[in-house]
């Protein structure tokens, strides 16, 4: 008698399985992984993959933003892992072998090529909505496109403030420098206080907003006719900051109305 094979548990067409190349803490809950990249997947800086961990018969998915370039052979995540969560629970002892599966298509419409025009690219991120704008501002295109490029990452405490290093290094690559743009890395905490320095700021972004001193470290005014912004994080965030840019006149990106800003909730 001879007898079924059992079905897999996602279909080869939907989902390839790929193995985890390297696991990074940055804190004991915040952690960046990469993955093999399954053949032929395309994203676009800004883009997130589904990503699915078994568990007995049932397939768990979340979305997580993809933060490598575009042009690189892995994919790399960033995440934090909630006490609790269903899926980060099965992450736990995550380690470089262990297989993943990820969806072969790309989603998210938070990318650069919404905007028609502009000349600085104003990026505001709270915890790890960091990660879209680590894959962002290693494409060339983004370096060529505008004259300003303004990172905002705000984060509880200054451990969370990851990616430093590769954030300091990029305008030293030279694919990058030849665009000519200009990369400001502001940093701000909201629960302890960092060290005095260039970039280093206290406060919600909100807050930094509406108060001015956002743009006072950056040295630029956020107006129509120039500024264009990318925010990801905390629902909370998006929603305020939506409402403050209303009021300068800003208006969001629709399908077929050019605007100044795009958005993505990330919790």
């Amino acid at each position: 008698m001879s007898s079924t094979p059992p079905k897999p548990a996602v279909s080869p067409l939907k989902a390839s399985t790929e193995s985890v190349t390297s696991v990074h803490y940055w804190t004991d809950k915040l952690l960046s992984f990469r993955s093999t990249r399954p053949a032929g997947y395309q994203f676009t800086p800004g883009q997130f993959a589904r990503l699915g961990v078994t568990v007995g018969e049932e397939v768990l998915w979340r979305a997580y933003s993809v933060t490598s370039a575009a042009s690189e052979s892995e994919l790399e995540y960033f995440l934090v892992q909630v006490p609790g969560g269903q899926f980060t629970e099965q992450l736990k002892g995550l380690q470089p072998g262990m297989p993943i599966l990820v969806e072969k298509f790309s989603y998210g419409f938070m990318t650069v090529d919404r905007f028609v025009d502009g000349e600085d690219l104003w990026m505001l991120a709270t915890g790890t909505g960091l990660g879209p704008f680590i894959s962002i501002l290693q494409d060339p295109a983004v370096w060529q496109k505008f004259r300003n490029l303004i990172l905002v990452h705000c984060v509880r405490n200054a451990d969370e403030l990851a990616y430093q290093e590769l954030l300091a290094s990029l305008p030293t690559r030279p694919e990058l420098a030849a665009g000519g743009a200009r990369l400001q890395l502001l940093r701000s905490t909201t629960r302890d206080a960092q060290a005095a320095g260039p970039g280093n700021l206290q406060g919600r972004i909100t807050a930094l907003l509406a108060n001015g001193a956002l743009e006072a470290a950056a040295g630029l005014d956020i107006t129509v006719e120039k500024s264009r912004i990318m925010m990801c994080g905390n629902p909370e965030m998006i929603t305020e900051t939506r409402e403050l840019l209303h009021q300068r006149g800003l208006r969001p990106c629709r399908r077929a109305v050019p605007g100044q800003f795009v958005t993505e909730d990330y919790w």
